[in-house]
């Protein structure tokens, strides 16, 4: 992956908002890979957040977040307006913790572009934690209209 050096606002590459933007930042990324990182998984005001706890279900979200960030950066990259994507299948998750609040440090997410149309993207995703893998899957997100349309 090329070491990216440039502040990448992630807010300005995918839909979600505040709080529901879920990574801080982009460490690096390419035409196929892109990692990012983030604490805010432990604040006690998380969106995702119920029964005082922060499932580790929610690392699907976190990966499909990193994958939304990988495709802003590509429309970027490519000149071009960013499509509107939605998430249509996750496949082979693997959870391995229980929950995520509870996790000193940042949380790493990579996703990995399998396949890439013009009405359709594949990635693979892996969320890390300490250097360990917490979770991993694969997922299929179904391409629109541009953002700006």
């Amino acid at each position: 992956m090329s070491m990216q050096r440039e502040s990448v606002a992630i807010e300005l590459l995918i839909p979600h908002q505040g709080a529901m933007c879920l990574w801080q930042r982009v460490l690096d990324h390419d035409d196929h890979n892109v990692r990012v990182a983030t604490d805010g998984h432990r604040a006690g005001d998380h969106p995702l957040r119920s029964d005082d706890m922060l499932r580790a279900i929610h690392l699907c979200e976190y990966g499909a977040q990193a994958m939304a960030v990988h495709g802003g950066l590509l429309g970027r990259a490519r000149g071009g307006a960013v499509k509107a994507g939605m998430l249509v299948a996750l496949r082979g998750v693997q959870l391995h913790v229980a929950r995520i609040d509870d996790l000193d440090g940042e949380l790493v997410g990579e996703a990995k572009l399998l396949m890439d149309s013009d009405s359709s993207q594949q990635y693979g995703f892996r969320i890390l934690h300490a250097g360990e893998v917490i979770a991993e899957g694969r997922a299929a997100v179904m391409l629109g209209a541009t953002n700006e349309e």
